[in-house]
């Protein structure tokens, strides 16, 4: 690529790292980005520069906020007694567009997953269990994807959490098997969350 600039190589080079961007598609934006001429570049930088300066995870659930505690965690109108694991905050933003579920939520980040080098101590479980012994949970709901580390990881949640004395659940399978909470709609999420079930 000699007859490339360095800055639209790195370009490239860096948009091709983002998960389902390939050396193609990340050459077509480059050249988009460089063709538009009403500063979306511009915007684009700012955006990127304010998401790695403001946002962080919340102290309480380990959900991405620019407020600590997030919002959900500091709403008095939440029920903090039920408690929704998600594997990422995607599955957060999926059940809130919902608007079903008002509880609060414990953010994994992860799965169980030898294979992908996420193990216990890759994950928030140690202070998913922490949380429930000083807190006053009466229910904890386990929200994970319905995939084989989904429900490996659900298995080994259930293992810490029984001996705790809260009652677990799990989400109904109104759900697909192999599919993602945040490509679920709204009605597939309504029926799984009213269909759980104790595990």
């Amino acid at each position: 690529m000699e007859a490339t600039p360095a800055s639209v190589t790195k370009l490239i080079d860096e948009l091709s790292e983002l998960p389902g961007v390939g050396r193609k598609t990340a050459a077509r934006l480059t050249f988009f980005l460089l063709r538009n001429q009403n500063d979306l570049a511009e915007r684009l930088a700012t955006a990127l520069h304010d998401l790695k300066e403001r946002t962080r995870f919340c102290s309480v659930c380990y959900n991405i906020t620019e407020d600590d505690p997030c919002p959900i965690c500091s709403n008095p109108d939440r029920d903090p007694r039920v408690l929704c694991v998600v594997e990422e905050p995607l599955a957060v933003i999926a059940l809130e567009q919902a608007g079903v579920f008002r509880g609060v939520y414990h953010v994994l980040h992860g799965v169980l997953s030898p294979s992908q080098g996420m193990f216990v101590e890759n994950l928030r479980i140690g202070e998913l269990v922490t949380r429930v012994r000083g807190g006053d949970v009466d229910e904890i709901i386990l929200a994970t994807n319905p995939t084989s580390e989904g429900d490996w990881t659900a298995s080994y949640l259930l293992t810490q959490l029984h001996p705790l004395g809260v009652r677990v659940t799990r989400l109904g399978r109104g759900l697909p098997v192999g599919g993602d909470l945040e490509y679920a709609d709204s009605v597939t999420l309504t029926r799984a969350l009213e269909g759980r079930e104790t595990i």
